[in-house]
């Protein structure tokens, strides 16, 4: 299987860098995060303050530390050309 994923980074403060860590899809223009799944009290916060998580999402928990490497993600998508495209097409 041939995945499209770019690895951007991991968690400087995990053993080993295992996890949370950071790639992107540039074909699809998205971010993948694989990080801690949330506990029911975070989730039941997100529930209270937005909606209900659907069946098909989860919450996860990402650390300050990741913020070099959640940019770099971003940086990187930003840089495309249409910019954009994917998520508004998505939306609509």
């Amino acid at each position: 299987m041939d995945l499209p994923l770019e690895f951007i980074g991991t968690d400087p403060g995990s053993e080993e860098g295992q996890s949370p860590t950071v790639f992107i899809d540039r074909p699809k223009r998205e971010i993948v995060i694989q990080s801690w799944i949330a506990d029911a009290e975070t989730v039941e916060a997100v529930e209270a303050l937005f909606r209900p998580v659907p069946g098909h999402e989860t919450v996860i928990r990402v650390p300050d530390r990741m913020i070099p490497a959640l940019r770099r993600a971003l940086d990187e998508l930003e840089g495309l050309d249409g910019v954009g495209e994917a998520s508004s097409a998505a939306g609509a």
